[in-house]
């Protein structure tokens, strides 16, 4: 896990989740400016967090009628 900054703390403790769950979320949700907006930071700061966490932001362009799902891979260990 990345070392956070005193900000970082500060903005997990204000929302109440880890960045590594809060940003993406708000990242879809809103977009890039509006989540650096929303937690108080410059577009700079949060681009460095998303890549100081491993946080990978794509974007892709849809035909109507298309869908996208995003799969999750989940490491499993065998004890």
């Amino acid at each position: 896990m990345a070392r956070k900054t005193k900000l970082m703390a500060n903005v997990e403790q204000k929302f109440n989740r880890p960045l590594e769950r809060l940003l993406p979320s708000m990242v879809n949700d809103l977009g890039l400016s509006a989540t650096a907006e929303e937690l108080g930071v410059s577009k700079a700061t949060l681009g460095y967090w998303l890549l100081k966490l491993g946080i990978q932001v794509r974007r892709i362009a849809l035909s109507p009628g298309q869908e996208i799902e995003v799969k999750s891979r989940v490491e499993q260990r065998v004890g």
